[in-house]
Parts: C-alpha cells; sequence; structure tokens
C-alpha cells in the first residue's frame, strides 16, 4: 500500500514543521536545563547557631567568641562572599571580607575578635549580639535574602 504524492507532501511539510519547532525550542530548554543546574536556591545556607555562649557570660573575647553562626556552602564550586552580610532582628551588621568559600565546607563567624582564616571569621564586636530569642539573616552582595534561622519562643525554626 503506497501513499498518494499529496498525502507524503503533506506528511513532509508536517515533520519539518515539527522538526522547526523542536529546533526552535531546544535553547530555551538549554537554557532552562542552565537555569536549573545553577539552582534557582543557594548552595549558601546558615548551620548551626551557638547563641548563648557556653561559659561564663563576661564581655571577655573569649566569651564573645564562643557565640558564632555557622554559614555552610553545600555546593561543590567555591563561592566569594564579599559583600555578603548577616544580621540580627536588632539591625547588627556583619560584611564579609573578600573570602572565598570552598564547596562543601563551612566557616563559623564569631562575635569577637580574631584572625580570620579559612575555617573562621571574626566580627570584631565588643559584646554578645546574638540574643536567646534571635534571627540571623544572610544575604547577597545585592541585599537579597538567602537563608534566615529563627531561634527563642518557639523552638528553633529554619527557612531557606
Amino acid at each position: 500500500m503506497s501513499a498518494s504524492p499529496a498525502t507524503r507532501r503533506a506528511l513532509a511539510a508536517l515533520l519539518a514543521a515539527g522538526t522547526l519547532i523542536g529546533a526552535a525550542a531546544l535553547p530555551a530548554a538549554a537554557d532552562d536545563h542552565r537555569r536549573d543546574h545553577r539552582g534557582s536556591r543557594s548552595s549558601l545556607a546558615i548551620g548551626d547557631v551557638q547563641y548563648d555562649s557556653p561559659g561564663r557570660h563576661d564581655r571577655s573575647n573569649r566569651a564573645l567568641n564562643r557565640e558564632w553562626v555557622e554559614i555552610k556552602n553545600t555546593g561543590r564550586h567555591s563561592v566569594n562572599l564579599r559583600g555578603f552580610t548577616l544580621t540580627d532582628q536588632q539591625g547588627n551588621r556583619y560584611r564579609f571580607p573578600d573570602f572565598r568559600l570552598d564547596g562543601r565546607s563551612a566557616v563559623k563567624v564569631h562575635t569577637g575578635q580574631g584572625r580570620d582564616t579559612r575555617h573562621d571569621l571574626y566580627q570584631d564586636r565588643r559584646r554578645q549580639i546574638w540574643n536567646d530569642r534571635d534571627t540571623a539573616t544572610l544575604r547577597d552582595n545585592r541585599g537579597n535574602v538567602v537563608d534566615t534561622e529563627s531561634w527563642g519562643r518557639r523552638g528553633h525554626q529554619h527557612r531557606g
């Protein structure tokens, strides 16, 4: 059984149209895949928080450095945190220096003074800022909220 020339032409035109539509959609699909691969969500998150430093609650540098917020990079690639900020509910703000956080690693941001390393950064404050009931907010260098972590009256809450 053979198709008529008119049927073959119609079928060829239909297949050609389908190929054109598929080719036109391919760049958009590839772009969507790139967007998904980067992730609409950041690989950065607030990890553990030590808001009530253990030990004596004096204003010593040692006591201040027992208070910290951990920032985790759950992705494979390093991220430069330059210009990112970490704030509390009272408006205290720490602006990250030119600091590259390796993939699948974390850094603790201590309240007191110290020498910055790959795993510890210091806000150089002279008083504690993280209260028993507070919220830590991490923002990117454009001011967009990356992650928040709240604790206190209703228990520990995470919003990412």
